[in-house]
């Protein structure tokens, strides 16, 4: 299986097409936007709003979600636009209960492959 590597979303319309257009599911930590964007690839997008804290907490709580999405990246479908919220909640988390909230929405979505 080769590694297909999902690109940012880095502009402010498509961040507002995924929210506008896209099915959201949530859970303690996260709030997941999914919607197909027939590219082959994902992009995957990430906010984290001042609520959650200062810069320093904000940029680990998106190195946590990033690190725990390339790891995992393998079990997502491809062709997908994916905007990643941070609650106030993800605040002070772990690794593996960042990983497990990612992992949980990509399971309510079900764009995770069958294995």
């Amino acid at each position: 299986m080769t590694m297909q590597f999902s690109e940012s979303l880095k502009k402010n319309r498509d961040f507002q097409n995924v929210y506008r257009n896209g099915i959201s599911y949530a859970n303690r930590f996260l709030v997941m936007y999914v919607l197909e964007n027939h590219l082959g690839r994902n992009r995957i997008g990430i906010s984290v709003s001042r609520k959650v804290g200062n810069s320093v907490i904000r940029h680990r709580i998106t190195r946590l979600i990033r690190e725990s999405y390339r790891l995992n990246e393998g079990l997502f479908l491809s062709g997908l636009d994916v905007v990643v919220i941070a609650r106030v909640n993800a605040k002070g988390i772990s690794y593996h209960q960042m990983e497990k909230a990612l992992l949980h929405l990509s399971g309510l979505h079900k764009i995770r492959r069958s294995v």
